[in-house]
């Protein structure tokens, strides 16, 4: 027979927004059930956020040392020790993650269940074919997302890398196709490339990140296409294990062209899904979108009028670690103070900043260049580039545009898009200018 636990919370997933909401419900007075079906460890720890950075920064360092002669210093040939980069990636990404399974591990036996949940009512949830069956009061999902992969690639999954395999590597493929060309794609495709891959992005549009503004996009477009090959437009139709590696078929969207090419490695970057299996909210009168994310209030994190919240990269909305976190304090909160039989509240959130971490950087900060066009939005726009721009010329580095929006009359700050050397500290900067409604 399964054991019957109850709680006040139950937590759905152990990650940046799961761990923030147990720890923000306990402070309300609730007691909480934290389940966790996968290993312990953020997505940002393990397999996103710390060891992505660490493989850019052994990048970049052999960039540096490449570009260094046009300063006049002269650091003799680069040799990359691939074995090496990918150690110091793993032990300093294995120390980051540490930290957070330690804490982890640290909640009470009985406060922590490792299984996959799933929902018999908004509130009860069996754990596990034969794990225990929670009772709460409220739950919070905040279940994260994984890997998505089109038809075309799913019959090598095993053979393809994603961001968690890539970083298991201990050599640099001489040749690598990076299918999509969002955030992931761009930043791993890079790096492998400064670390002296030769490397195809395949993208299905022309779009190169998550820039709208199409000025900012001729400046990204300018940039990469100077460092790996672009296959823009073009859909991958097929794959295949050959000897050598994976023969992907491809055929440009307006039908001009198609090929085959045999690449060592494939790094599949095709966007994420929400993990919601077994977590179907609309068989309790929730709505839901077409990915099955059920429609919830941003303020308050919670699901219709169900004692259910919902946050993270589940939501597939903003799916940043900041993002993650506030959406998972806000969810705790809330989740512990319908518990306890209070009403949830309203969070004013921040305002939206994301940074991409190739170089030249992106940053998108506040509205973007196309919802303000799509809300017909009357604004103006101050840009620069950074082709002879004093410091990026000065840095060598001297790559990019930036634009910003404001209100045409009273010339508010609304928004920006901006791609250039370290722009990461402009974009945090702009961000306080739009929540302080400055001009």
């Amino acid at each position: 027979m399964r054991e019957i636990i109850e709680t006040d919370v139950a937590i759905i997933g152990a990650g940046s927004a799961g761990l923030p909401a147990r720890r923000e419900a306990e402070k309300a007075g609730a007691r909480t059930v934290l389940i966790e079906g996968g290993p312990f460890g953020t997505t940002c720890a393990r397999v996103g956020c710390m060891p992505s950075k660490l493989l850019i920064a052994a990048a970049d360092a052999a960039h540096h040392i490449r570009h260094a002669p046009q300063f006049g210093v002269h650091g003799g040939e680069v040799r990359v020790d691939a074995p090496a980069v990918f150690d110091r990636v793993r032990r300093e990404r294995d120390r980051f993650a540490g930290f957070v399974v330690e804490a982890t591990e640290a909640i009470e036996p009985g406060q922590r269940i490792q299984g996959w949940a799933k929902l018999v009512e908004p509130t009860v949830l069996e754990v596990g074919e034969d794990g225990p069956i929670v009772k709460a009061k409220s739950v919070v999902i905040a279940t994260g997302s994984s890997l998505w992969l089109p038809p075309p690639l799913r019959g090598v999954r095993d053979a393809l890398l994603d961001n968690e395999k890539v970083f298991e590597l201990d050599a640099v493929p001489e040749t690598l196709a990076v299918v999509g060309a969002g955030v992931i794609g761009l930043e791993l495709g890079q790096a492998l490339a400064r670390l002296g891959s030769k490397v195809t992005v395949f993208s299905f549009d022309d779009q190169l990140g998550p820039i709208t503004d199409p000025v900012v996009r001729g400046a990204i477009h300018e940039a990469f296409a100077a460092q790996f090959e672009l296959a823009l437009d073009t859909e991958v139709t097929g794959a295949e294990v050959v000897e050598g590696g994976i023969a992907l078929s491809w055929r440009r969207r307006d039908g001009s062209a198609q090929g085959q090419q045999v690449f060592a490695q494939v790094l599949a970057a095709t966007g994420r899904r929400p993990n919601l299996s077994g977590l179907d909210l609309a068989r309790f009168g929730a709505t839901s979108d077409r990915l099955g994310v059920p429609a919830h209030d941003p303020m308050t994190m919670q699901v219709g009028d169900l004692p259910v919240f919902i946050a993270g990269d589940v939501t597939n909305d903003r799916p940043l670690l900041h993002e993650a976190s506030d959406g998972g304090r806000i969810a705790g909160i809330n989740a512990g103070r319908v518990a306890l039989g209070k009403p949830a509240r309203a969070f004013e959130r921040r305002v939206p900043l994301s940074v991409v971490f190739t170089d030249p950087q992106m940053g998108m900060v506040g509205e973007s260049h196309r919802a303000l066009t799509a809300a017909g939005v009357d604004f103006a726009v101050g840009e620069v580039s950074f082709k002879n721009q004093g410091r990026a010329r000065v840095m060598g580095r001297n790559l990019g545009h930036a634009r910003i929006y404001a209100e045409r009359r009273q010339g508010r700050i609304l928004g920006a898009e901006l791609f250039g050397p370290g722009v990461e500290h402009m974009s945090h900067l702009l961000a306080w200018a739009v929540g302080a409604d400055m001009t």
